[in-house]
């Protein structure tokens, strides 16, 4: 007799091999108890069972809730070796892909002994290659990673019919995809400055009086606005990958499973890496085809734009926001003659 299933919202959560018991838990325990066994046959003779249970038991209790535990949705085993990580990672990165220079001797010598010294940042994306199409994020043994810019459509303001279509529409690209895709919504500081010296600008030209007052009073409030409040906006990535090397099946225990995938493993040839490349393309060419019915545009971050987006991502609140315009480490930045600002100055 057949009957309903209750399938969870959680797909990657592990699976119970013992009761609501996962493989890693139950690897937990039994060597915690097998540790505390062994403990008890060596001191037996020497310790009484009162005192020996006296230790055994708070170490038990806690090795249970660790093993048991969640916070957040993530197990406490997990939070407990990440904690550790992180205590024991270097406590200043610095991005330095050439490597960290020594300090200069005027500096040295006003550097206190409880400076840390920095390390090189080490992410997961080792570079950015110019594509085909787009700009192609290297992931070393992760893959390839492309990532494209999605406006927006006002679902709100839409009649029933038309939210049906962007639905369907919606829906047609979700059915036909072969491979994970990441939609990322992320907010960043908006900057009016420009924009409000643009409006002022623009203003002295209009045509009527009335019209150049609405367009400065529009300009102060931008800059009111600017003044009283953090101005945000944002943006919807669409992130596509794709492996340079056959997935490997993982065991039921997620822990074999990364040793596993963090076995050494040799790089991806050429030919391998053309071929996840090809199929990024294809894929990012079916999403701007099925994207383009629900109204949604989908634009290819080139290789200097992604660059930015990733940059912004791991410095979110720098002064000035990484950019394709903005010059790297090793570019050499020139000024304008200053015949030529004397000019301008003149002309006005």
């Amino acid at each position: 007799m057949s009957r309903p299933v209750r399938i969870p919202a959680d797909v990657d959560r592990p699976d119970r091999v013992l009761g609501p018991l996962t493989a890693r838990q139950l690897t937990i325990l039994g060597v915690t108890g097998l540790l505390l066994y062994a403990l008890y046959g060596a001191t037996r003779s020497v310790l009484p069972l009162p005192l020996f249970l006296l230790v055994a038991v708070p170490v038990g209790l806690a090795i249970t809730v660790v093993a048991l535990g969640r916070r957040d949705g993530v197990p406490l085993d997990r939070l407990l070796v990440a904690a550790v990580r992180q205590r024991c990672a270097p406590r200043r990165r610095v991005s330095a892909p050439e490597g960290i220079g020594p300090v200069p001797a005027w500096l040295a010598a006003e550097s206190e002994e409880d400076d840390v010294a920095p390390t090189p940042l080490e992410l997961p994306a080792r570079g950015v290659d110019d594509g085909v199409n787009a700009g192609v994020v290297d992931l070393g043994d992760d893959g390839l990673a492309v990532i494209a810019a999605c406006s927006t459509v006002n679902f709100s303001l839409r009649t029933p019919a038309e939210q049906e279509a962007l639905v369907s529409s919606f829906a047609r690209y979700l059915h036909s995809l072969t491979a994970p895709v990441q939609f990322l919504v992320r907010a960043e500081r908006l900057d009016l400055a420009p924009q409000i010296a643009q409006l002022r600008d623009r203003a002295r030209g209009l045509p009527h009086p009335a019209l150049e007052a609405a367009a400065l009073d529009h300009a102060d409030y931008l800059a009111q606005l600017g003044q009283h409040a953090d101005l945000l906006r944002r943006q919807v990535l669409l992130v596509l990958r794709e492996p340079t090397r056959p997935a490997v099946v993982d065991s039921v225990s997620s822990t074999l499973g990364l040793l596993r995938r963090r076995s050494a493993a040799p790089a991806a040839d050429g030919p391998a890496r053309q071929a996840a490349e090809q199929r990024l393309v294809r894929r990012l060419n079916e999403a701007v085809e099925l994207l383009t019915a629900a109204g949604i545009v989908v634009t290819a971050l080139d290789a200097a734009t992604a660059t930015g987006v990733l940059a912004a991502a791991c410095n979110p609140d720098t002064f000035l926001p990484p950019s394709a315009a903005l010059a790297g480490a090793g570019d050499i930045v020139t000024a304008a003659p200053i015949t030529d600002l004397y000019d301008d100055y003149e002309g006005r």
